[in-house]
C-alpha cells in the first residue's frame, strides 16, 4: 500500500525535491504586526531576512486544527493513506493541532488510514527525514519500514548550528536576557544543538573565525559514516559560509550527497538572519 507524505514548511526542503517525491507541505503561519503570511507561500525567506535586517520583527503560530482537518479530508475522501510528519512538538504546538484534526476526521471516516508522527526535529533534519520517507514511498516500502526509519531519524538526528545575533533567541524565549546581553557585548558566537526536540546551547566562541571549526568539532565527534549519508546545510542568506562548510564536508569526509536550503520562517523568525546549520545522523540508518 502506498502512503502520501505530508509535512509542514519547517522541513526546509528544496522545491525540486518536494516536487520529485510528491510531498505535500502545509505552511507555518507567520505574523509581522497584524499582517498574516504563510511561510514560503506569501513570504519567501529572502524577503523575510531583508525585512528583519531593516528592523521588522516576525512571530510564528501553529497551523490551526481546521487546516489539518481540511487537508486530511482531501485524502480521506479519496481513501488515500497518509503519514503526517510534524515539526518538533518541543518547539511548536503544530503536532497537537494535527492530533486534534486526526481525532475529528476519524469520527467521520473511521476507516481512514492516517498516521501523525512527532519528529522531534526541525528544519533541515526534519527535511532529511521527510526526504527519506518520500524515497521509501517511491520505492514501494511498507509503512512498518517507513516507521522504523522515522524512529531512527528521531533518535539519531543531529542539528549543529549557530546564529549571528543571539538577541532573536532571547526575544523568542530561548536564552536568558543576561546571555543575550553578554553575547552581543563580547561578540560571543554560540553553538547549539537540539535534544529531545528542544534547542540547547553546547558551546560558544569569541568571534566568527573559530565558529565553523567549533561546529566541525561536534560533527566529527558525533558523525557515523557521514560520507555515505545525505547531509543537510541550512542557512539564512549566508552563502559564503555555506560554501565553506560544503567544501569542508567534501574534503574532510568525502560527503557526496548534500542538500542545501534556506531556513524558512518557522525557525528563522526566532533565530534571525545569519543562522548556519549542519544536519546529519549520529548513527547511520541501515535499511
Amino acid at each position: 500500500m502506498s502512503y502520501k507524505i505530508i509535512t509542514d514548511s519547517a522541513c526546509d526542503l528544496p522545491k525540486e525535491l518536494v516536487d520529485k517525491y510528491e510531498i505535500d507541505i502545509l505552511p507555518i503561519y507567520v505574523f509581522c504586526g497584524d499582517k498574516e503570511y504563510k511561510d514560503k507561500v506569501d513570504i519567501m525567506p529572502e524577503e523575510m531576512f531583508k525585512r528583519m535586517n531593516d528592523g521588522d520583527y516576525f512571530k510564528t503560530a501553529q497551523i490551526p486544527p481546521h487546516v489539518f482537518k481540511n487537508k486530511f479530508t482531501e485524502y480521506a475522501e479519496k481513501n488515500e493513506s497518509c503519514i503526517y510528519i510534524s515539526f518538533s512538538s518541543g518547539l511548536s504546538n503544530t503536532y497537537q493541532s494535527a492530533l486534534i484534526a486526526k481525532s475529528e476526521i476519524i469520527e467521520k471516516f473511521p476507516d481512514f488510514d492516517i498516521e501523525v508522527f512527532d519528529s522531534k526535529l526541525t528544519s533541515g533534519m526534519l527535511g532529511l527525514m521527510v526526504l527519506k520517507a518520500g524515497k521509501m514511498v517511491k520505492n514501494g516500502q511498507s509503512k512498518e519500514a517507513i516507521f522504523r526509519m522515522l524512529e531512527h531519524y528521531k533518535k539519531h538526528g543531529e542539528h549543529i548550528f549557530t546564529v549571528d545575533n543571539i538577541e532573536y533567541l532571547y526575544k523568542g524565549g530561548r536564552v536568558s536576557r543576561t546571555s543575550a546581553f553578554v553575547g552581543g557585548l563580547l561578540n560571543i558566537k554560540p553553538v547549539f544543538d537540539i535534544k529531545d526536540g528542544v534547542i540547547r546551547p553546547i558551546n560558544k566562541v569569541r568571534g566568527s573565525k573559530k565558529l565553523i571549526s567549533k561546529m566541525f568539532h561536534y560533527i566529527d565527534e558525533r558523525q557515523d559514516d557521514i560520507k555515505n549519508q545525505t547531509i543537510g546545510i541550512g542557512h539564512s542568506d549566508n552563502l559564503e559560509a555555506v560554501e565553506i562548510v560544503k567544501n569542508k564536508l567534501v574534503e574532510k569526509y568525502g560527503c557526496q550527497e548534500i542538500v542545501i536550503d534556506y531556513f524558512g520562517a518557522a525557525v528563522s523568525a526566532h533565530t534571525g538572519p545569519g543562522i548556519l546549520a549542519v544536519f546529519f545522523l549520529n548513527k547511520k540508518f541501515i535499511e
